[in-house]
């Protein structure tokens, strides 16, 4: 078995320092493991920097992987790297997406035996990379309230069961129930698929399936099938505002007559300004973005 180098985060909580050591146990039956705890980009990007040919092990949630894909992509090292993860955050939605287990000891054991599968990824005209989901509208006000219930539940309850990975779905609730429609102009692969005249409640970009914690945003949405999955939501009135945001939390707003699901490569938003949650981190306010995928971008092991 190659050698392991396993990223964790130093301002981990108790319950995932446990985790993890029990993870780690698993982890050197099999192979050597060194152990690398970062708080900022500096301490990142000097772990990266003395890599090596070794696989890495995200130790984290989803951020954490945001973090180590987007300091290798940026270090011009990502294509080249062979990445595996062990699910610590409260919401895990990239693990879910790709079924990796939420059990951190079964999550190691694929580390061990899983298979080197290519992952498709968001770049953004910046060179910013998104590896789960990037929201625009009530996704981004989502994001933000959906934040604060998260920091408020995350002490409640015990490993799978932590209350907060309940944070976006009550997010998404509030900012559809009280929203700012925007006027905007959508286009996938070139196509105006809604146009100014169309309010916009959500545009929600998927590489993943789900967000917040089992939220399926973009249901069916799958990392390794070289296309984007897209969804405008543009619910005209309190009563449809309220309707959507129920059928959101049921993961039954695809069937709506005022959701509009398209899938591509590129993905343009112009027009009113807009913030942006990409990967849960918040961006704007801003009146033209541009999101393209890149397939096979880079390597997971998964089971």
């Amino acid at each position: 078995m190659e050698p392991l180098l396993v990223i964790a985060n130093r301002d981990a909580g108790t319950a995932e320092s446990e985790s993890l050591a029990r993870a780690l146990e698993v982890l050197r039956t099999a192979a050597s493991v060194e152990v690398a705890v970062t708080s900022n980009p500096g301490e990142l990007d000097g772990v990266l920097h003395r890599a090596g040919p070794r696989r890495i092990v995200v130790a984290g949630g989803d951020g954490s992987l945001h973090a180590v894909v987007s300091a290798l992509y940026r270090r011009h090292e990502l294509a080249d790297a062979v990445l595996g993860l062990l699910p610590l955050g409260t919401g895990n939605d990239f693990a879910r997406t790709m079924d990796i287990p939420l059990d951190v000891e079964a999550a190691a054991e694929a580390v061990l035996g899983g298979t080197v599968r290519p992952v498709d990824l968001i770049v953004d005209e910046r060179g910013h990379v998104v590896v789960n989901h990037v929201h625009v509208g009530a996704g981004a006000d989502a994001a933000v309230h959906g934040a604060g219930w998260k920091e408020r539940l995350g002490s409640v309850g015990v490993g799978g069961l932590n209350l907060g990975r309940l944070g976006y779905p009550i997010g998404a609730a509030r900012a559809a129930l009280r929203p700012r429609s925007l006027r905007l102009r959508v286009e996938v692969d070139g196509e105006v698929v809604n146009d100014l005249t169309h309010p916009v409640l959500m545009v929600a970009i998927g590489n993943g399936a789900s967000v917040g914690g089992g939220t399926e945003l973009t249901p069916g949405a799958d990392p390794e099938d070289g296309r984007l999955d897209v969804m405008v939501s543009r619910p005209n009135g309190a009563l449809a505002r309220a309707a959507y945001a129920l059928t959101l939390l049921r993961g039954r707003h695809e069937g709506r007559d005022d959701v509009l699901r398209v899938r591509g490569r590129q993905v343009s938003v112009t027009g009113e300004p807009f913030h942006c949650s990409a990967d849960g981190e918040i961006d704007g306010p801003e009146r033209t973005r541009t999101w393209r995928l890149e397939p096979g971008a880079y390597s997971m092991v998964l089971p």
